[in-house]
Order: structure tokens, then C-alpha cells, then sequence
């Protein structure tokens, strides 16, 4: 193979790249947010300077993505800690556990994504929307919603929509030596955001403390309220916001 065919590459290995370029589409994406109050020092200690705190409270999400391109199909569960950098609200995403090869691969090589291989999933129970997520044979996380009891009242304003502020993600790629080669806060804005459903209602957390599954080190002080949301969206590239090494 040529040097030019290597750079054409979209991904490693070369006879079966594991993505393709994007950008992504998603379709019929579903969320569960269970958002919550926690410890301000806990939360401090999970986000890199220079991004700041944004209050005390963050959120466990359940995401069921059954038609995502270049990706196909999977569930994921992520921590995400409001916060600012340079005073722009922004979400930082913590930890994220997938349960498919290629978004874990190109979600920690392109976007810094913290992603690790773990079984999540979001699924409607007769009355009740579940999230859960098993790592390591022990259940770390599980969410619960009321179903659709509350249609969202912000639905005709995406903007208000969590969709809408930018991702932050620590993304740190060693070099062959072992040092940092990238190391980079990395911002993250969907684009195209259809909005197809969007419902609040009550629901409940529990995390359970785990060496390598490090959700309830945020520990869950009082549940204030679920969001569900049903929405297609472009995942595009990202961009550069700081750069540790510059």
C-alpha cells in the first residue's frame, strides 16, 4: 500500500477500518437525564482546569442509539458536569461506558470521548424508564423516570434543551514513549438537532461505588427531577479549546 493510500485511511486496521469519516448522523436517539445535587468539592476534583464549576448539580444519562452511521447500533451511559470555560456554559463529559467496539474506538481517537466498554442500557418497563449500567459484573448505576407523564415544557426552544450546549472532553493520547503526545480539552456542538419528543417527570438514582466504574464518587445528595429525550442529530468534529502542551 501507498503512503497516499495510508493517509486515506479513515481508521485502523487497514483491511477493515473500525469507522468511517464523518461527520455522523444519529437517528431516533433516546435519552434518559437523571439529574442531581452533589458534593462542590467532589466536583471540583473531577474537572480539569481551566474549566470551572457551574453549581452543584450533574447528571447521569442513558442513551439508547439504534442508528448511528459509521457506528450502528449501541447504548451508552455517561457522567456530565455542568460547568464554564471563559464564562460559556458547557458540559463536561466525565465517564461514558458503550457496549460496541467501533463508537468506543472512534469516540476516544477523534473526540477524546472517556469512553470504556461497559453494558448500558435504556429500556421501558411497563410504566417505567430504566437505565442501567453493569460493569465488571456488578450493577454501578440505575436510573428510573415516570414515562412520558410530562411533556417538556421548553420542546418548541432547543436551545434550552441540554442539546445545545457544547461538550467538553479531556482527551489525552499517549505517544509510543508512554508521555502525553495530545493532551487537550476538546468542544463538541451537535448540529441538525431534531427534537422529536421531550418529557420531565420524577425519578430516582442509585449509584454503587466501584473501583474502576467511578460513577458515585459524585455522590448522589438529592435527585432533582428526569428528563427523556427522543431526537435525531449530526455528531460533527470537533474543536480545539485548550491545549495542555502548548
Amino acid at each position: 500500500m501507498r503512503k497516499e493510500d495510508v493517509l486515506q485511511l479513515p481508521s485502523m486496521p487497514l483491511q477493515s477500518p473500525t469507522y468511517p469519516r464523518g461527520p455522523f448522523r444519529f437517528f431516533n436517539r433516546k435519552y434518559l437525564i437523571v439529574n442531581y445535587l452533589t458534593d462542590p468539592k467532589a466536583i471540583r476534583e473531577a474537572l480539569p482546569e481551566p474549566l470551572e464549576p457551574d453549581g452543584n448539580q450533574v447528571s447521569v444519562q442513558w442513551l439508547d442509539l439504534p442508528d448511528g452511521e459509521g457506528f450502528g447500533a449501541y447504548s451508552a451511559a455517561a457522567q456530565v458536569i455542568p460547568c464554564t470555560l471563559k464564562g460559556e456554559p458547557c458540559n463536561f463529559i466525565s465517564q461514558m461506558y458503550v457496549n460496541n467496539t467501533s463508537p468506543l474506538a472512534g469516540g476516544r481517537e477523534i473526540w477524546g470521548y472517556p469512553m470504556k466498554f461497559g453494558h448500558a442500557s435504556l429500556i421501558t418497563h411497563g410504566d417505567t424508564l430504566t437505565g442501567s449500567l453493569e460493569y465488571a459484573s456488578q450493577i454501578t448505576a440505575q436510573g428510573t423516570m415516570t414515562y412520558k407523564h410530562q411533556v417538556h415544557p421548553e420542546i418548541a426552544h432547543r436551545e434550552n434543551l441540554l442539546l445545545a450546549r457544547k461538550q467538553v472532553t479531556l482527551k489525552i493520547i499517549p505517544g509510543i514513549d508512554g508521555t502525553p503526545e495530545i493532551a487537550q480539552l476538546i468542544g463538541i456542538t451537535f448540529e441538525n438537532v431534531t427534537v422529536e419528543g421531550a418529557w420531565i417527570g420524577n425519578a430516582r438514582l442509585d449509584l454503587t461505588p466501584s473501583v474502576n466504574c467511578t460513577l458515585a464518587d459524585l455522590p448522589v445528595h438529592q435527585v432533582t427531577g428526569g428528563v427523556h429525550l427522543v431526537t435525531s442529530m449530526t455528531l460533527p468534529y470537533g474543536h480545539l479549546l485548550h491545549d495542555y502542551l502548548a
